[in-house]
């Protein structure tokens, strides 16, 4: 009997232990956009999870207490994980982010996550890039001091809260960092911009110059840049709308010159309207030394006689460079 009872509690310790070596995770997706998520972290994927024959999803694995991100295959939610979390998600991914509900062992923290993002979602950082110094001070300060007062208030591991807590410390940072940086842009603002000189891909060279009497729209771009390629749709549907307008829509390439090819093939392959031009060497022309190009996309925009009116323009799909364009030109 002894013999028997020890071999019971062999395995009831072996499998508490083998609990606490991982964590279960479940979800329910209502018109899901795929039938694999994957946690992920950075760009390694920790876990792939298929959903089952009636389209959930659950799945036990060991794991690193941390902060990962859920992908559904469109979008990501941030989930914070460690071994020993029964965790259970409903969403309806039509609504990705406003329906995100946890249940279960680590519902607490999860859920604290899903509702920083929702508020995180709701601030319009744009707004507080254009206040002056002051403001924008006053702002970031204020939006700091409200995350951590809400951390602090809060009943999540502590774990968390460290880390939510240096990642706070960590965003205001780079937030002031930006604004620095775009206040810098704006020295430009309402000087005459230098002249460039570059090749255009239907033949010969064009020069700001030359356009004078028009706006220029201009678009610095590569086309290794994710983001600048994404930007196309828009840029091509503005130069559509905008047609016959007073107004130069003009694409400066700066790719290296290894992949100068590359730029002519792009060009003609995706369709590229308005005037593409490309700058070689393009780091060591007036034009972008003078406009401090330190990341693209980067949109400028000029005057009839050559004056910048917006030395960090907004980028085609922003809703506000129409407005802007349409009390110019109009």
């Amino acid at each position: 009997m002894k013999k028997i009872v020890s071999f019971i509690l062999t395995v009831f310790v072996s499998a508490a232990a083998i609990a606490q070596e991982t964590m279960t995770f479940q979800a329910e997706i209502a018109n899901k956009n795929g039938n694999t998520l994957s946690i992920n972290s950075g760009r390694e994927t920790i876990q792939k999870i298929e959903a089952d024959a009636n389209g959930n999803f659950k799945a036990t694995f060991p794991i690193k207490e941390g902060l990962y991100q859920l992908f559904d295959g469109v979008e990501y939610a941030n989930l914070y994980l460690k071994n020993g979390y029964n965790l259970k998600m409903t969403m309806d991914a039509v609504k990705f982010d406003e329906t995100i509900a946890f249940s279960g062992n680590g519902a607490e923290e999860n859920n604290f996550l899903a509702q920083r993002t929702l508020q995180e979602n709701s601030i319009d950082f744009q707004t507080m890039l254009e206040l002056d110094a002051d403001g924008f001070n006053k702002a970031s300060e204020a939006l700091k001091a409200g995350q951590l007062a809400s951390l602090e208030a809060s009943k999540i591991d502590v774990n968390l809260k460290e880390m939510l807590k240096k990642g706070t410390e960590a965003n205001i940072g780079q937030l002031q960092q930006y604004y620095t940086m775009s206040q810098a842009k704006k020295k430009m603002n309402n000087v005459p911009a230098p002249n460039f000189d570059y090749e255009n891909h239907k033949g010969g060279k064009t020069t700001l110059e030359s356009l004078k009497g028009k706006y220029v729209y201009v678009d610095l771009w590569a086309t290794w840049c994710g983001p600048c390629r994404a930007e196309i749709p828009s840029l091509k549907k503005m130069e559509a709308d905008f047609h016959g307008k007073n107004i130069e829509f003009v694409s400066v390439s700066i790719d290296a010159e290894k992949d100068y090819e590359k730029w002519k093939t792009f060009v003609v392959e995706k369709e590229l309207t308005g005037t593409q031009l490309y700058a070689a060497k393009a780091n060591q022309t007036d034009f972008v030394k003078a406009f401090e190009v330190n990341s693209i996309p980067r949109f400028i925009l000029i005057d009839p006689k050559g004056v910048v009116v917006d030395a960090d323009a907004k980028r085609p799909s922003d809703p506000r460079l129409r407005e802007q364009l349409n009390k110019l030109l109009n």
